[in-house]
Parts: structure tokens; C-alpha cells; sequence
């Protein structure tokens, strides 16, 4: 049985007076591919940004490998392996993808190296010295992932990695999930995209109203898909 990576108990979060999470409970295990479903608003990415220590305020429990951090600071977080790719992707467009590739600091031992990333990423190789937003919207999403696994984080949250991105696109970071999965990374993620998430994930998580509503895995996942299409309007 693999170790419990993230442990999220009674996690309740505000940005200002705002209350958007009302106590979600989840775990991931070490090696696991989890998604968050859900309308928008549901708090998937305020859940993301909670653990992170992103949001205005939270209290509950979120523990990292057995570490709580709901009292630490969100560079303190990142260094117990994790690392947050949000929506936005965050790409410095006066910088070159190599120097976007480089920017962040090396926060636990195990970082992939360049070489590996060029490997797995052979875009991101070819366009090294382009302007970062002269890069492709699936070659920046590919940076934004790159950047985090050069800092040693293992477990990844990915937020709407798929938005937006033609089909060819989606179906090259599918695979680069594969291939993070092998590698024994731990993910979770948000996707608006039910067709790229339903193959990849081990286990699905259902939000609404800043709480977790449904579980379920892979193997029920065909059971539930007449309900899931109806909840979520896909």
C-alpha cells in the first residue's frame, strides 16, 4: 500500500469575507492521478490554492507526507515537494524559454535535470531561445510544467493544463501525465475537460459548494457516467 502523499482535512477557506471551501476532506496516495470535477465555482482551484496557502485564509488540516502546513508560509510549502502550475501558467514573456525554464530554485533534492526535460519536452528543446510568449499556448503550458519538475517537486498540482489548447495539443500533455505518472510523480488535478481527465485518472473527486461531494475510481467510473454527464453538463 503507498504512503498517503496529501492528507486535506476540514479544510475551510476565505479570500476576505468571502467562505469558498466548507471543509473538504481528501487524500492522495504516492503515484496517484486524482481529479477534481465540478462546475465552475465549485472550489476546485480555491482547493489547489488552499493547500498552497494561496488564498486569504484557511484553517483545518493539510498534511504533506505527515507535515502540517496549514500555519506555513507558501515558500515553505513548495519546499516539502510541491508545486502548483496554475491556469494562468505565469510564463515571463521578456525572458527566453530556457531562462523561464531556469528561473525557479531548486526547493527538494531530485529535480529532473535540462537534459531530462529536453528529453521528455523536445519542443521546448527546439524553441530554448524564444521570446516565452512567442511559444505556442501547449508549449507554454509545457514550460509551466517543465519549471516545476526542475525544482523537485513530486507532487504536481495541475490546474486546466487542457484549456483552451487544440486537440493535438491535449492529447501530448495526456501523455506527458502518463509519463509523469510512471516516473512515480504524484498529481492532482482540475480539468474542465472530462474527456482528457476520465483516461488518466486512478480516482475522481466531485465538488460543489466548496465541498467534496462524491468519490469514486477508475473502475466505476463507467456506472457513474450517465450521472457525471448530467452533474457536470458535459
Amino acid at each position: 500500500m503507498s504512503a498517503t502523499f496529501l492528507e486535506v482535512r476540514d479544510l475551510h477557506a476565505w479570500y476576505g469575507e468571502s467562505h469558498v471551501l466548507h471543509g473538504v476532506n481528501f487524500d492522495v496516495k504516492e503515484g496517484e492521478v486524482v481529479t477534481l470535477l465540478g462546475r465552475n465555482g465549485a472550489g476546485r482551484t480555491s482547493t489547489m490554492r488552499a493547500i498552497m496557502g494561496l488564498t486569504g485564509s484557511r484553517k483545518g488540516s493539510v498534511k504533506v507526507m505527515g507535515t502540517e502546513t496549514i500555519g506555513l508560509a507558501t515558500h515553505k510549502i513548495a519546499r516539502l515537494g510541491i508545486g502548483y502550475c496554475p491556469e494562468e501558467r505565469g510564463i515571463f514573456s521578456s525572458l527566453s524559454a530556457e531562462e523561464n525554464l531556469m528561473l525557479p530554485p531548486e526547493l527538494s533534492k531530485g529535480g529532473m535535470s535540462v537534459d531530462e526535460i529536453y528529453a521528455m519536452f523536445p519542443n521546448l528543446k527546439e524553441r530554448a531561445n524564444s521570446q516565452g510568449t512567442r511559444l505556442s499556448g501547449g508549449e507554454q503550458q509545457m514550460l509551466a510544467v517543465a519549471r516545476i519538475l526542475r525544482t523537485g517537486a513530486r507532487l504536481l498540482l495541475l490546474d486546466e493544463i487542457s484549456e483552451g489548447l487544440a486537440p493535438v495539443i491535449v492529447q501530448k500533455l495526456a501523455e506527458m501525465v502518463k509519463m509523469l505518472r510512471a516516473k512515480g510523480y504524484t498529481i492532482v488535478m482540475v480539468e474542465q475537460n472530462f474527456r482528457f481527465a476520465a483516461p488518466l485518472a486512478d480516482r475522481f473527486l466531485v465538488m460543489e459548494h466548496g465541498e467534496i461531494q462524491q468519490e469514486f475510481t477508475q473502475a466505476e467510473l463507467p456506472a457513474r457516467l450517465a450521472k457525471l454527464h448530467e452533474y457536470l453538463g458535459v
